[in-house]
């Protein structure tokens, strides 16, 4: 499509269109950077990122004003995670656009000769580097000394991983003369392949999960709270620029060494103490770059260390300070990413796996093959959507495709080598694990187990959040204690948690625990007995329930009797109770199904039954003695209010014990009217609910 056209292509988005579809991704974008740079855990290929990224880019830039606040084009990375302390750096840490196609690298070249006004027989020598795949630091020396590290971050700010890198033996804590009087380091921590094999094999060894890679290994281990879990990895370093570095070694340079080129940088780098990344190379034509890419490419298992591609740097300095930054990288440099590596082998079983929330997530367990250098036996079939569109069947000979860090994916079937037998496969609609009804909502990919509490592969988690601050709030009974009760089968259900004090003898002689432990976490457990009601409803885990929805609830049934009597009629959808249910503001259709379906199961009920023989679970209170005549009120607003707005109208009602329902019905007592109200107004009339001015309704308040 031309930018330049005013009039609308066939296919082409309109700016509605558009602005939804940049929020959209933008939300995606963001949930995704922070899994890989915070949480080291991605959930998609660095492919698919980068599908996603040039979705965005593309829209951007024909749609520029309508980029959303959190604009991906202008952020690299995630925000720091809370666990460490933030370090600004002095010269943003920026990302790198990626190319996958030789094409790109033409347009890449093109475009730095019309920034630069170049003639085409003017020379342009590129440095090529391996891009390793690790985690991204900034090293600050001052007066030749190491006294800050830290991750990139979202690019200005970053986690304090000084005392962690300290331990790294690639990381110099002394420069070697000459150095300058400040500068930063930009590379890469990482783990090679054959240090990251023995890691894994030492956890499995433990009964530990294995890292999914080395990018993630080295994450992990860097971010750890404890130095001396990151010094007993072999992690390694690569450093490959400089940030902030003082201005008078810039001009004075060294007496035997120009500090002007990429090339001199990298002899700086090596002449201070760092390991710098081979093979390079220093290219001056197209050819000799994708030369240096498809050798990489073919050889990449070769290295000890792994990689997703080569990065090409502009190797002039003074080019590089002309060409200068777009929004969140560099115009001198570019990242040219490897395409995913792939194989073929056969799918033995497609089994069901049961998550911490209950999703059902399909993973085929596959004959051994390599693919790139690791050996792969499992893949993420997505879930039952992906299996039908693709028709993958058990037996069935597959592509199989490994892209950069994350779990390997089935591409496709060779439908030529399908057995004679095979049988399009069934998703189930029943838990694996505890045989609960499996459901899938409306409009929604994953089918999930309503097993809740009594579900074995969400118990331990659900069991964590029952404990939880803002749930119960028991000190002293935290993940690792909660995992070992488990596995000791002391602790089965929520309510086992208060009938802990039966096994006293038992906690007292285990290893780490002793009778001045057990009688404080015995004691904290006692103290929670008697909760609030939006706490308890709040510390079931019901899926959507948050403690926000956890206070609706509450507000509006008041009591644990009446909120369960509540909703075992709901069941029933199109019912009274579930008419109520769905109309109280902020709950709606999703949050009730789920709400109603923890209701629908028989296990459910019956650790509910076992929770209120140990509880005793208060009724809801109004805020304060003024509100007492609002308590269980339902309030509707409509059309405009002028006093405030319907967001802080609806926000006062409920801080004042009433409940806010987004439509009227026959339960409604009041409907306050503003201006240009509509159908809500007329059917108050005819329903004869009372209908309140906003004056009358700021009477009744007592703030008129």
């Amino acid at each position: 499509m031309s930018r330049k056209s005013t009039k609308k292509q066939v296919g082409e988005p309109t700016p509605i269109e558009a602005a939804a579809e940049m929020a959209r991704l933008a939300k995606e974008i963001r949930h995704h950077d922070a899994l890989y740079y915070q949480k080291d855990a991605p959930e998609i290929s660095d492919a698919d990122y980068d599908a996603l990224r040039r979705h965005y880019h593309a829209l951007h830039e024909q749609f520029p004003h309508l980029a959303p606040k959190d604009d991906p084009e202008k952020k690299v990375g995630a925000a720091p995670a809370a666990a460490f302390s933030k370090v600004t750096h002095r010269m943003p840490m920026l990302s790198l656009n990626n190319a996958f196609a030789d094409e790109d690298i033409e347009d890449f070249l093109a475009g730095i000769r019309r920034f630069l006004k170049l003639d085409e027989d003017e020379k342009i020598a590129f440095m090529a580097e391996p891009k390793i795949d690790g985690l991204s630091c900034s090293l600050r020396y001052e007066k030749g000394e190491l006294v800050e590290a830290a991750t990139r971050g979202d690019g200005t700010t970053g986690e304090n991983i000084t005392a962690n890198v300290r331990t790294i033996k690639d990381v110099p804590h002394h420069l070697h003369k000459p150095y300058p009087d400040v500068v930063e380091i930009r590379g890469e921590i990482y783990l090679d392949l054959a240090d990251f094999a023995k890691l894994n094999a030492a956890r499995e060894k433990e009964g530990e999960s294995p890292f999914a890679n080395p990018r993630n290994a080295a994450a992990g281990s860097v971010r750890q709270l404890d130095p001396s879990v990151t010094a007993a990895r072999p992690l390694r370093f690569f450093a490959y620029a400089y940030g902030e570095i003082s201005e008078s070694f810039v001009q004075r340079a060294a007496p035997n060494i120009s500090i002007a080129d990429q090339l001199a940088i990298r002899a700086y780098l090596k002449n201070w103490g760092f390991e710098i990344a081979e093979p390079a190379r220093l290219c001056q034509t197209k050819q000799a770059l994708l030369a240096y890419y498809h050798e990489m490419e073919e050889t990449r298992h070769k290295l000890a260390f792994d990689i997703d591609g080569v990065v090409y740097k502009l190797n002039r300095r003074d080019w590089q300070e002309r060409l200068g930054f777009v929004s969140r990288a560099p115009r001198w440099a570019i990242a040219h990413k490897f395409p995913p590596q792939q194989a073929e082998t056969r799918l033995k079983k497609i089994v069901i796996q049961v998550g911490r929330t209950g999703a059902l997530t399909p993973v085929a367990e596959l004959e051994p093959v390599t693919v790139g250098g690791v050996v792969v036996s499992r893949a993420t079939l997505h879930n039952e959507d992906e299996i039908a569109r693709k028709d993958v069947r058990e037996g069935d000979m597959v592509k199989l495709q490994r892209a950069g860090d994350v779990i390997p994916q089935i591409t496709g079937v060779d439908l030529k080598q399908r057995p004679k037998t095979s049988k399009p496969f069934v998703f189930p609609d029943r838990c694996p694990e505890c045989n609960s009804l499996a459901v899938r909502e409306d409009g929604m990919v994953v089918r999930r187990c309503t097993g809740g509490l009594i579900c074995p592969a969400q118990m331990v988690e659900r069991l964590r959040h029952f404990a939880s601050r803002n749930a119960f709030n028991i000190e002293g009974l935290g993940d690792e204690r909660i995992r070992e009760l488990w596995e000791t089968k002391l602790l089965h259900a929520p309510a086992d948690i208060f009938r802990l004090h039966r096994h006293k003898k038992v906690l007292e002689e285990r290893e780490r625990w002793g009778e001045k432990s057990v009688e404080k976490l015995l004691d904290a457990i006692e103290a929670r007995r008697k909760i609030s009601l939006d706490k308890f409803i709040y510390a079931l885990g019901i899926r959507q329930v948050g403690e926000a929805t956890a206070k609706l609830l509450a507000r509006h049934y008041h009591s644990l009797e009446s909120w369960k009597k509540a909703m075992l009629e709901a069941r029933k959808e199109g019912s009274a109770a579930w008419d109520d249910l769905d109309n109280i503001e902020q709950i709606g259709p999703l949050v009730a199904h789920d709400i109603v379906d923890f209701f629908r199961e028989r296990h459910n009920l019956d650790a509910l039954a076992e929770l209120e023989k140990e509880l005793t679970i208060a009724d809801y209170a109004a805020p304060s003695d003024r509100a007492a005549k609002f308590a269980g009120k339902v309030f509707v607003f409509t059309g405009t209010l002028t006093s405030m707005s319907r967001p802080e109208a609806k926000s006062k009602a409920e801080s004042l014990g009433a409940n806010v329902a987004g439509s009227v019905s026959a339960k409604t007592d009041f409907v306050v009217v503003g201006a240009d109200a509509g159908s809500k107004a007329r059917k108050a009339t005819e329903l004869g609910v009372k209908t309140l001015s906003e004056d009358e309704w700021l009477k009744l308040i007592g703030e008129s």
